[in-house]
């Protein structure tokens, strides 16, 4: 995949730098994106005006060689790496194997990232180095514009992510109800039953996941409560889910909220106006509009309805009470955001759309999709259907 690193170069000028410096291992979404390439232990990832620069292990080295995407990979023993470090300890031992990397390579000054570990920034400096640090993210601004190979990587995680609902939907379907409580095969139906049946149908696909959300009653009225215990009928049970594909490293992200059996009336009712916010927020999605305008168009159908939003009440602690989306890609929750100080869309930008209300006294409901922004609107990532009750669906 190629990248456009152009804006990296123009802040290196702007601060007179010679290269942008990396040290985490593959996990981190920055790291990821620049070396094309992922290892368990951190590694050093180097951007200069005249390409991208690797310091690996010898037990990466082949690998890296084959897979990344730099213009040059180094090994730790091409910098005396072992010597260093058994003269020097293996802290200081390796950031003087780093500082000679980045010697060889011309880089007497760098800029690193916000998260840069600030113990090797020291050791940096006295090795005379010149390390300053990018506030603003230039990396994370790059990566929240997906090319279209980005968003194949997306769209394919949130397929595996529609097969994992159809599981959990099902099982909500297929169950008995006995005194008010789901039951699956003679036992209760747990939160945790239908999370371990969502993660083996993720990992059938190629993703997995660390924690996932099925959140029954009062439990669904804290957004991020993961949910534990027996599911229950007529209550709201908020099912979200966001794996990540082992292979690209891409997210995918939905919510959808089912009932099994009857729905109260306040319980419908909240379905209804969550519905709507989310209509009126994703038809004002479209590049040149703000994170914060859509955010606002679902605000206005939840406080027009009767409830408290945090732009009517910031103390609020039921109703609307977080953000209407956020970005996806190699990170969960990454630029743009869709709240009170969310900036410009642009095309390519991926996000969620996922209004919701809460109160522990009724539940919770959240409902949201993953899209891409166009220039004249967006393409829907998602295309399962919503609906409050479970239904079996062949898929």
């Amino acid at each position: 995949m190629e990248i456009d690193l152009s804006p990296v170069r123009e802040l290196l000028s702007d601060r007179d730098a010679d290269g942008y410096l990396v040290s985490e291992d593959g996990d981190d979404a920055d790291q990821h994106y620049l070396s094309g390439f992922s290892a368990p232990d951190p590694y050093r990832t180097l951007v200069t005006g005249e390409g991208t620069h690797l310091l690996v292990s010898g037990l990466e080295y082949g690998r890296a060689s084959r897979e990344s995407r730099a213009d040059t990979v180094s090994r730790h023993a091409d910098y005396d790496y072992r010597t260093l470090v058994a003269e020097h300890g293996p802290e200081e031992g390796t950031v003087r194997c780093i500082a000679r990397f980045l010697g060889d390579h011309g880089a007497g000054s760098v800029v690193v990232p916000h998260g840069f570990p600030a113990g090797t920034a020291d050791g940096l400096r006295e090795q005379g180095v010149s390390v300053t640090v990018d506030r603003e993210g230039v990396v994370e601004e790059i990566r929240a514009v997906k090319s279209d190979e980005e968003q194949g990587y997306v769209h394919d995680a949130q397929r595996a992510n529609e097969a994992a609902m159809a599981v959990a939907e099902s099982l909500l379907a297929g169950a008995d109800v006995e005194d008010g409580v789901l039951y699956h095969e003679g036992e209760p139906l747990t939160s945790e039953r239908v999370t371990t049946e969502i993660e083996i149908a993720l990992l059938r696909r190629g993703c997995a996941l660390d924690e996932t959300i099925v959140a029954c009653g009062a439990d669904a009225a804290d957004p991020h409560d993961r949910g534990s215990g027996p599911l229950l009928a007529g209550e709201a049970i908020v099912i979200d889910i966001f794996p990540r594909d082992k292979r690209t490293k891409y997210f995918g992200d939905m919510t959808r909220t089912f009932v099994r059996g009857e729905a109260d009336d306040e319980i419908e009712r909240r379905y209804g106006v969550v519905e709507d916010a989310y209509e009126a927020a994703l038809e004002s999605v479209e590049a040149g509009v703000t994170g914060a305008a859509v955010h606002d168009a679902a605000c206005d159908v939840i406080e027009a309805a009767g409830y408290d939003t945090l732009r009517s009440d910031p103390a609020a602690e039921t109703g609307f009470i977080h953000s209407t989306g956020h970005g996806v890609g190699l990170e969960i929750h990454e630029r743009p955001s869709l709240s009170p100080s969310g900036g410009e869309l642009e095309a390519g930008h991926v996000i969620t759309v996922e209004p919701g209300l809460y109160d522990p006294a009724v539940g919770g409901v959240r409902l949201e999709d993953l899209v891409v922004v166009t220039e004249g609107g967006y393409e829907n990532l998602t295309e399962y259907p919503m609906a409050i009750a479970p239904e079996s669906r062949e898929r």
